[in-house]
């Protein structure tokens, strides 16, 4: 058995990963994960979750590691995403159960997702480590969805994710945090930079188009759907070029569910007839997932990683303009074997579907 992320780091690993695919892990085994990170801590734990739908035995493990941190004095802080009614473009709002958080006996405190979703999964251990990614905590995005886990042992990293956290929780709502545009770290080798959402959003899908537009080599996308402006044009230019090797996967249901969006409000129909060139010229596929419903199954291609040469973008952030103005972080790396790794992950699940050559393909 691989050794935990948590391990890892102790080890000596600065940045470790683990990729989940669907049906290639189960919930024990994130539980686990979670559980092992959790228990290094030794005075702090600050948790900003979008999702919390566990189950148990796997519920009761992490309930156990963080009731157990408390006990031994570590000050525990969990902010999450409130539901609410409003309609909000895919992916679909969250099913939070306040009330598994509530049984913990620490602060918690709910975070507005008016207008726009506070869509973290991160956590940060201690002020020296981080846990982030597109992983939600819920039982299909353990053992249904593919997602991407990161963590980094840096203090510089997790000072900035602090900050975030604390405007969150000062605040109270998602508008006006991610204002911190911190600097390229040195971790372990690897040149790491932090992007924090809504402030840091325009900014944030400028610098991935940047990226995208300056590779030599290749481009990887791993994201539930395409459409922020930026980048989509950026992708559209390359692929008329010709010449660099361009690919990616998307949730091809969540894909079609914007393409009806975008073809009923028709201020941004111009969209469809970009993400379309890049379809059929690019070499995308699509997972079918099922649609959204509250009791459905959520089996989303959940990823969210986009590799340029030598660097990856990994993170909770949808490539779209909804993205950009939801709480999310994304850690810009630029190291050549984690690129590698990132790639490579996305070309396997790329395999597993089908090509995805249309937008409102069904």
């Amino acid at each position: 058995m691989a050794a935990s992320l948590a391990a890892r780091l102790v080890s000596g690993e600065a940045l470790v990963t683990r990729t989940l695919t669907d049906g290639g892990q189960s919930a024990d085994d994130i539980a686990a994960e979670v559980e092992a990170f959790i228990a290094g801590a030794r005075s702090s734990l600050e948790f900003a979750l979008y999702d919390v739908r566990i189950s148990s035995p796997a519920a009761d493990v992490v309930r156990g590691a963080i009731e157990a941190a408390a006990q031994r004095g570590v000050a525990v802080r969990i902010a999450y995403n409130e539901d609410h009614a409003n309609p909000i473009p895919v992916p679909p709002p969250p099913a939070t159960q306040p009330e598994l958080l509530d049984t913990l006996r620490v602060p918690t405190r709910p975070i507005p997702g008016i207008p726009d979703l506070m869509h973290h999964k991160y956590v940060i251990r201690d002020g020296t480590a981080v846990w982030t990614g597109s992983t939600n905590w819920t039982d299909d995005a353990w053992t249904r969805q593919e997602n991407v886990i990161v963590a980094v042992a840096s203090a510089g990293i997790a000072a900035a994710y602090r900050r975030d956290f604390d405007e969150l929780w000062r605040r109270r709502r998602v508008q006006g945090t991610g204002e911190d545009h911190p600097r390229r770290i040195d971790v372990g080798g690897a040149q790491v930079r932090a992007w924090f959402c809504p402030d840091g959003g325009p900014d944030l899908s400028h610098e991935i188009a940047r990226s995208i537009a300056a590779a030599k080599r290749r481009v990887r996308i791993a994201s539930p759907v395409l459409a922020s402006a930026p980048i989509l044009a950026t992708l559209a230019q390359l692929v008329a070029d010709g010449g660099l090797d361009i690919a990616g996967v998307l949730d091809a249901t969540q894909v079609g569910e914007v393409h009806r969006q975008w073809g009923a409000d028709g201020h941004v129909t111009w969209k469809i007839g970009l993400l379309d060139s890049i379809l059929r010229r690019g070499g995308f596929t699509g997972k079918r997932s099922t649609p959204y419903a509250p009791e459905a199954l959520h089996d989303y291609m959940h990823a969210k990683v986009t590799v340029t040469d030598d660097t990856s973008f990994v993170g909770s952030f949808n490539l779209s303009h909804s993205g950009e103005m939801n709480a999310e972080n994304v850690l810009q790396i630029t190291d050549a074997a984690l690129a590698d790794a990132m790639a490579a992950y996305i070309d396997g699940v790329r395999g597993r579907y089908p090509a995805l050559t249309s937008s409102g393909a069904p």
